[in-house]
């Protein structure tokens, strides 16, 4: 029992850090109105947050409540697709708020082969996302 009330108390403490870190990101660097005027979209900020808020919280019922959707193999693609351009949107808006490529150049002493380091970055993510979704997501 007691294992039990740890394992919870576990979880809430990591969705609480999760949650917070997520929600300071957004708002401290002003996420949500840099990504509406990166694509000229200034209007729909309001709609860019409802969505976002309504996607996270379908999403967590979705995984709690253990929904089982027996689409088409091609839906997932469409859907790796629009995730992927809303991850690499929020990298874009970070990397433009914060100067993120420049500094990690710096520091990692890569100035003069900056797209080298950019290109390694774009395919790893690529490469670890396929890995898992091939390998670890047949296993379950």
């Amino acid at each position: 029992m007691m294992a039990h009330l740890l394992l919870v108390l576990i979880g809430l403490g990591g969705g609480i850090a999760v949650g917070s870190g997520f929600v300071a990101f957004l708002t401290v660097l002003d996420v949500i109105p840099r990504l509406a005027q990166f694509s000229r979209a200034q209007r729909f900020v309001h709609g860019f947050e409802g969505a976002i808020i309504s996607g996270a919280l379908f999403c967590t019922w979705v995984d709690f409540s253990g929904i089982s959707l027996h689409a088409p193999t091609w839906l997932a693609g469409v859907y790796g697709l629009f995730a992927g351009c809303f991850i690499g949107l929020l990298a874009a808006a970070l990397t433009e708020v914060l100067n993120v490529l420049p500094i990690l150049a710096k520091r990692v002493f890569m100035v003069d082969r900056i797209l080298i380091l950019l290109m390694a970055l774009v395919l790893g993510k690529v490469f670890g996302s396929l890995f898992q979704w091939m390998v670890f997501e047949k296993t379950t």
